[in-house]
Parts: structure tokens; C-alpha cells; sequence
């Protein structure tokens, strides 16, 4: 506290006694709400390490106590401090809510243990030490206390010269001391230690003594750098999340087919295929997934139509997909039939460096006969329409990709006619409130879009029909539709 020396630092009024109860009511109610909020969040402390997040969150409700508990030891200051009320006055607070209750008495007193005062007098040479500043130091009361050409000795090195400054700037010039230096105690500790303090002047206006109030910010400072960190890490972290979407969206695009209108199969000749195909990003866009859809007309004058979803999300999931659908592009062109296809594809992903699951549905389309071969991996059915109604293929048998080793695919024949409309989707195309009830409601949907097909002039027609739908939903997943529409 200043010195009685300095005239010029008159005692302040004490505040009224109801305003610092007050203050101090609010400042617990503050403290209970945040210690809430952190038990909240010690629910998933096993997350701590590995998310960026939930570290800056546990960080800054670190950082807050620090303040909550610093704001609270003054207020109490403040109230003992108060003089005392006479017997008959109203009692303090009488009209304001009840308050919490009392902190416990270590918990009162911690801003106490770490704020101390000191004062060097420059004409007698004495020093005074509280004794709040003689356990800051790590430092006996009978060792007796530091004075100021003694005090560099517990300074960290690099702090050294900081400290001399301010100092002399505040005995030679008068200039008041604000800042911090660090200080190492006995026992090998380190502590950051805020000093704040000003000359007291003599008659003559030269420096008398001068007097610092110090404070211990070790804690504070721990929690400051602790969300700094924490802070760096998630842009890092997010950096990274944007670089990988980014990837995952260019890999994408890269791979499915960039239709703008309906293609027909076979180019230069009759049509017999109409279609178009779109990818349905999730309803955050922000999960690019492994949902792919392909069509690709085959060296023998057949046409390949396919749709497929492999697990995950990002890089490693598009990467995934890239990987399957080349290699699903590669046996067909071979001449490979369905069912023996799903085969080699499953036993690709269940020998690949990082295990997937995938599903899928592949067809093999014959103009000449107008034929439709096809299997299915875990997938949803490909949906006919005819005659303005729908229904689901009856499919053959044959698990998700990867699941099973060695695992073998049955394949089906269907009969398609003139005007038939054949729908491929993935899954995603509906939120997924609840997995066992809603199941199929994706292709229900689709089924009820028969009249609406019936009336579109081409593939790409009941492609928008499908995003009308579909588009504006908040999908957790993306989705991919393909239709093919047989011509005359």
C-alpha cells in the first residue's frame, strides 16, 4: 500500500457496505454458473487430448476462475476492510437475494497468499516485506528481506535487465512501475511475479522511498498460455480440416462424371439410353463422403451403369472411391459380368492398406435385347418404373463390400421395355432419424415420385424432379442418383 510518507495519496472512501455485498452476490453466482459450465465439459474429458476444441474450451474456463477467483479475494478485501455496522442499522443486503454460500476459507484467502507489499526507504536504507510477499519469494521472515540491489538475485537472467529499468526509471525519473519478471525460489520453482508500484516523494520532491505492491500471476499466466495454445491448435487443426475438404472436393470432381445435360448410350447410333446423373452434397457440405455414381459404354456395345457409397469421410473415404470405381471401370471393360465383379471388388477392399466397408449396385445394360444384368453389395435396389407406378428390383443375394472374405454375388436378369425409367441412389438421401423406422423411406420417397416421372420428357427432367425433393433436405450424408431412361 502507499507509503504514509507521500502526502499526495490521500486514503480513498470506503465503498457502502450493501454495494460490495451486493457485488459480491453477483461474483459467486458468476463463479457457480462457470463451475457448471466446467463440470459440463469434464463429462467428456476423455476427448481433451485429441480434440483441439474441447482443449481452448477447457482453457478459457480455466483462464475465467483465475479471474472469478482474483475478482472475488478483492471484493472480499474490500468488506473486511469495512467498518463495522452498528448493532441496530439494517442488516447489509436485507433487500437483495440470498447469496451463495460462503467460498471455503482456503479458497478466500488464495489472492491473499498471492499478493504482497514491499518498501524500500532510500534514507534509512530499510526494507519491509509483507508476509504474504516473504512466501511469494519462498523466503523465511527471519532471512529478512531482499533490498533492492539484492533483488536480481532470485531474477531470472533474461528478466534481469527488465526489472533494472523499471526501477530506475521509477527512482531517477519518477516514473511508476508496472510490470512483470519471473523469479526463481529455493526449491528450484518458477514464478511470474507482477509488480506494480510508485516513489514517494520527500519535501524537496526527491525520492524518499518506494513502495510496490507485487502479485503472484504464475497461474494466470499458466492459463493465458494455455489458451493461446489451445487457440493455435484448433486453427491448425482447422487449417488442416479445410486442406483435406478441399483434396476431397477436387478428388471428387475429378472422378464422377461431369454431365450438364443427359447423355445417350450408344453415341452415333439409335438411342437406346437416356441418362444423367447428380451428386447431393450433405446438408452442411462440409462431408464430402465416398458416394459415387458412373455410367461408361462398354468395347462390346453394352453400357455400364453403377452407384456406390464406401464408409468415412474426406481424403481417405474419396480416395476410396476413386480406388474402387477405377478398378470397377477396368474389370468391366474386361468383359467381367456383375456378380463375378462385386467378387474382385470385395476382395479388393478387404486387402487394401486401410480396410473399408463400401456398398454398391452394378448393371450391365444390352441395347440389342434391352437386358439388364445386375448385382448388389449391401445396396439399395434399383427402382423401375412403368406405366406411371414403381417398385424395387427383387435383389440378388450379396453383402457389403469388404465385410467378408471371399465372399460370392448372385446376380439377377430384368426384362426392360420401351419407356421404362430405372432410378440408382445411395443411401444418404433422407436424414436418418431413426435407422430402423426409416430404413427405406428414401426409395418410398422416390416410389411416390411415379406420376411426376411419368410425365418428365427426359432423364435429366426426373434428375431435377429428384433434387426438387431431395435437395433442400438436411442430409447428414451425401447422396448420389442416377436414372437411365429406355428408349425406343
Amino acid at each position: 500500500m502507499p507509503s504514509p510518507l507521500f502526502a499526495d495519496h490521500p486514503a480513498d472512501r470506503s465503498p457502502e457496505r450493501d454495494t460490495v455485498e451486493a457485488l459480491i452476490t453477483q461474483a459467486r453466482r458468476l463463479r457457480g454458473g462457470l463451475d457448471a459450465v466446467r463440470r459440463e465439459s469434464a463429462v467428456v474429458d476423455t476427448g481433451l487430448a485429441t480434440d483441439p476444441q474441447l482443449r481452448w474450451q477447457r482453457a478459457l474456463c480455466d483462464l475465467a476462475v483465475h479471474h472469478l477467483d482474483d475478482l472475488g479475494g478483492h471484493l472480499d478485501q474490500l468488506r473486511e476492510g469495512l467498518p463495522a455496522e452498528d448493532e441496530e442499522d439494517e442488516a447489509p443486503g436485507a433487500d437483495l437475494p440470498e447469496a451463495p454460500p460462503e467460498p471455503a476459507p482456503h479458497e478466500r484467502g488464495s489472492l491473499l497468499r498471492r499478493v504482497g507489499s514491499a518498501e524500500w526507504n532510500l534514507l534509512t536504507d530499510e526494507v519491509t516485506w509483507s508476509d504474504e510477499l516473504f512466501a511469494m519469494f519462498g523466503r523465511r521472515p527471519s532471512d529478512g528481506p531482499l533490498t533492492l540491489d539484492e533483488l536480481p538475485s532470485l531474477v531470472l537472467a533474461e528478466d534481469q535487465e527488465g526489472l533494472a529499468a523499471m526501477v530506475t526509471d521509477c527512482l531517477v525519473d519518477g516514473k511508476p512501475i508496472d510490470g512483470e519478471f519471473r523469479i526463481v525460489r529455493a526449491d528450484a520453482s518458477l514464478r511470474t511475479v507482477h509488480m506494480v508500484g510508485e516513489p514517494v516523494l520527500d519535501a524537496d520532491g526527491s525520492t524518499a522511498c518506494m513502495w510496490a505492491v507485487l502479485r503472484d500471476v504464475s497461474e494466470l499466466r499458466r492459463s493465458q498460455a494455455a489458451v493461446r495454445d489451445s487457440v493455435d491448435s484448433l486453427q491448425r487443426e482447422r487449417h488442416m480440416a479445410q486442406t483435406e475438404h478441399r483434396l476431397a472436393v477436387e478428388l471428387q470432381e475429378s472422378v464422377l462424371p461431369q454431365w450438364r445435360d443427359s447423355l445417350r448410350f450408344p453415341q452415333g447410333g439409335p438411342v437406346a439410353l437416356d441418362f444423367a446423373g447428380r451428386y447431393l452434397p450433405s446438408g452442411t457440405s462440409a462431408l464430402i463422403g465416398g458416394d459415387w455414381y458412373d455410367a461408361l459404354q462398354l468395347p462390346d456395345g453394352k453400357t455400364l451403369l453403377s452407384v456406390g457409397d464406401l464408409t468415412g469421410h474426406g481424403v481417405t473415404a474419396t480416395s476410396g472411391m476413386a480406388m474402387v470405381l477405377g478398378a470397377l471401370r477396368g474389370m468391366a471393360v474386361a468383359g467381367q459380368q456383375p456378380g463375378p465383379l462385386m467378387g474382385f471388388l470385395n476382395q479388393l477392399l478387404d486387402t487394401t492398406a486401410q480396410p473399408a466397408l463400401g456398398s454398391a449396385v452394378c448393371c450391365r445394360f444390352d441395347p440389342d435385347t434391352r437386358r439388364l444384368e445386375w448385382a448388389q453389395a449391401g445396396h439399395p435396389a434399383p427402382l423401375l418404373f412403368r406405366g406411371g407406378t414403381g417398385r424395387a428390383l427383387d435383389p440378388p443375394e450379396g453383402v457389403l463390400l469388404g465385410a467378408t472374405a471371399g465372399a460370392t454375388y448372385a446376380q439377377r436378369t430384368e426384362q426392360l421395355e420401351p419407356g421404362d425409367l430405372l432410378v440408382l441412389h445411395t443411401d444418404g438421401l433422407v436424414p436418418r432419424r431413426a435407422p430402423a423406422a426409416d430404413a427405406h423411406e428414401g426409395a418410398e420417397r422416390l416410389l411416390a415420385l411415379a406420376p411426376r416421372f411419368a410425365a418428365a420428357r427426359s432423364a435429366q427432367d426426373s434428375v431435377r424432379i429428384v433434387v426438387e425433393e431431395f435437395g433442400s433436405s438436411e442430409r447428414e450424408d451425401d447422396a448420389c442418383v442416377l436414372i437411365a431412361r429406355i428408349g425406343d
